[in-house]
């Protein structure tokens, strides 16, 4: 099971992978971080596709085509901004991954990439962040046999060590 997530220290947006999930925000019309340079890489198709969309909710996502990425579709999910995890933000983050991965099923996808949903400008604490993305990656693989791998894409060495180290311990519990 374990063997089907990895964690690598990479730019989201050059993976050669069937779907790449973006850390959206509720209007699926680009920003900052991650999604602002998924939006850059994609190219005027994606801001395009995504204006049909109708925004997004916390805790939720949806799929577009990938433009001119390498992957064939981009996941847009909404993470929880932090407010000291008293407005239910595990829940929403927990979902986030849960309803990527159903979309990505639904899309046949065999290999989806993710990145640290709601840690940037959302300000999720890593570690927190890390636990639950990995804990919901693999209860639904434990379930699914799509996708066939699961990549958790860090910008930078310390959220992949935070990451790995999260991975490891959740092989070690399971």
């Amino acid at each position: 099971m374990a063997s089907r997530i990895q964690v690598a220290e990479c730019d989201i947006t050059t993976l050669d992978v069937d779907a790449i999930v973006n850390a959206a925000n509720s209007t699926l019309l680009g920003g900052g971080g991650v999604d602002g340079s998924i939006h850059r890489a994609a190219g005027p198709g994606l801001l395009n596709e995504c204006r049909l969309l109708g925004g997004c909710q916390t805790g939720s996502a949806k799929a577009t085509a990938g433009h001119n990425l390498k992957a064939r579709h981009v996941i847009h999910a909404v993470g929880p901004v932090w407010s000291g995890g008293t407005r239910g933000e595990p829940a929403k983050l927990a979902s986030c991954y849960r309803e990527s991965l159903a979309i990505a099923q639904a899309l046949l996808c065999r290999t989806v990439a993710f990145p640290c949903i709601s840690t940037g400008a959302y300000r999720f604490p890593k570690g927190l962040a890390a636990q639950i993305a990995l804990r919901e990656i693999r209860n639904f693989l434990l379930h699914s046999e799509t996708p066939e791998r699961v990549v958790v894409a860090c910008f930078d060495r310390e959220s992949a060590d935070i990451y790995r180290a999260a991975l490891a311990a959740d092989r070690m519990s399971s």
